[in-house]
């Protein structure tokens, strides 16, 4: 059964990079709104005369914590009607057009295999969202790499968050690498870091956020190391 649109209020915007922002949106008409981390809402925004050109949606990048308020990452895209729309005329107060909890993206009953969250930009939401959840319930799980890729280190999103809970959270690494700008970690791709950390092809769920560029090339990467189609999960944005 497809979630019925609901009206959304804007309580609190964040800027968190030079083009990124969070935004805080209260559902009122719902006194929980429950989800499961990873799964995204859709947006109906007045950019097109067409309902279905006027859709845009986006991962929840909080956990699920029983309230009625979730977090939106959204990147400004250049030339994106949506972005620009969200980015010139959406204040705190204003009003959203939307539904959800939607999606497949979601993590397995058991994480009893090497997890390998694999994403570029603003694809890190959905695995904020997970990794939050797991640490506050104290989910039982085995190694858990979050690979994350983005040009410089202006644009890493979360960095504080993640490197804190590596610190607090067994098993988890946090794998930032920068494909425009030499630093004191990883330069280039995504992709050589879990090849890497794979060499010995051992049980492994890949689960990948990001443009499609970066995920059709992943997904390729993965079939020849030896996993199978079952083993990798997709959230395509864009």
């Amino acid at each position: 059964m497809v979630p019925q649109w609901q009206t959304g209020i804007v309580k609190r915007i964040e800027q968190v990079t030079h083009n990124t922002r969070s935004y805080w949106v209260e559902l009122p008409d719902a006194p929980a709104f429950t989800f499961k981390p990873g799964q995204f809402v859709t947006l109906d925004l007045p950019i097109h005369e067409q309902r279905n050109r006027r859709w845009r949606s986006y991962s929840i990048a909080s956990m699920p914590d029983g309230g009625n308020v979730i977090e939106l990452l959204i990147v400004n895209v250049p030339g994106g009607a949506a972005s620009k729309y969200i980015f010139d005329v959406i204040k705190e107060g204003s009003p959203f057009t939307m539904r959800g909890p939607l999606g497949l993206f979601v993590l397995p009953e058991s994480l009893d295999k090497d997890l390998y969250l694999i994403c570029t930009g603003t694809g890190i939401a959905p695995f904020r969202s997970m990794l939050q959840y797991i640490s506050h319930h104290h989910i039982p799980h085995g190694q858990i790499n979050l690979v994350f890729g983005t040009r410089t280190q202006q644009d890493l999103l979360y960095a504080g968050e993640m490197k804190s809970l590596e610190q607090s959270m067994p098993g988890f690494n946090y794998l930032p690498t920068l494909s425009r700008e030499t630093w004191i970690g990883p330069t280039g791709y995504v992709h050589p870091i879990y090849e890497g950390l794979c060499s010995e092809k051992q049980p492994a769920l890949f689960m990948l956020c990001g443009w499609r560029a970066m995920i059709d090339e992943a997904k390729e990467r993965i079939l020849k190391m030896g996993y199978e189609k079952k083993d990798i999960h997709v959230e395509l944005y864009g």
